[in-house]
């Protein structure tokens, strides 16, 4: 596993993000772990996720695409911070751009923010995590309505890896309806192969007990 996704696993357990423990989900399903990448709230967590974002893009996209699109409202910091840290870290410019909830009739209107998106521009959308895929039902015609465009692909930050709609996982039904890769920073297989029976800041995170409780959902919502 590469450094930076393991200095990630840590980051989201350090930021309080990624918890253990018994969750109830927006979907109904009770889940032993949950994430919420709301509790990024410091000016250092926003740098780090940044940069953690723009080596995830840059491996997984590389660097010729020309707009950071992050759906309203989480994904509008995600993408601020992200194109900061991928000129950063590479010196490539990237614009950002995201939608709004509620299209502006005045000063700057419409229902963008940001740079606009033109005629050949190539787009990677950023989001914190999906689980069902809907704003990309969302968000996919909102960008394909300012003109020929190409996705390459979205970018989130943890992939559950449980079933979405049906019983593929939600970034794979991504990928086979819109046609475009989806990835992520870090899969859950990587979190529990990096934090099982292992001691960080004088605690075991993930101990054998929550190792199973994490595996019994995995039998009735995982994918392969």
């Amino acid at each position: 596993m590469e450094q930076y996704k393991q200095e990630f696993i840590e980051f989201m357990v350090d930021s309080n993000v990624l918890k253990f423990g018994e969750f109830t989900l927006k979907s109904g399903r009770k889940s032993p772990f949950f994430m919420n990448a709301g509790s990024y709230v410091t000016g250092y967590q926003l740098k780090k996720l940044g940069e953690y974002y723009a080596k995830a893009i840059h491996d997984n996209f590389g660097d010729d695409f020309d707009v950071l699109f992050g759906p309203a409202y989480k994904g509008i910091p995600l993408s601020v911070t992200t194109a900061i840290a991928f000129h950063e870290l590479y010196g490539k410019e990237i614009k950002y751009c995201s939608n709004r909830k509620e299209e502006k009739d005045h000063g700057d209107a419409g229902i963008l923010l940001g740079s606009p998106i033109k005629d050949g521009d190539r787009v990677v959308i950023i989001e914190d995590v999906t689980t069902s895929g809907k704003s990309i039902e969302e968000t996919f015609p909102i960008i394909q309505a300012q003109g020929k465009v190409e996705i390459l692909g979205l970018m989130v930050s943890l992939n559950r890896m449980e079933k979405g709609k049906g019983d593929q996982s939600a970034l794979d039904e991504i990928r086979e309806k819109y046609g475009f890769e989806a990835k992520a920073i870090v899969t859950m297989a990587e979190v529990i192969e990096h934090l099982h029976n292992k001691e960080y800041n004088g605690n075991v995170i993930i101990d054998d007990t929550l190792k199973a409780a994490i595996d019994e959902y995995y039998k009735v919502y995982g994918v392969k």
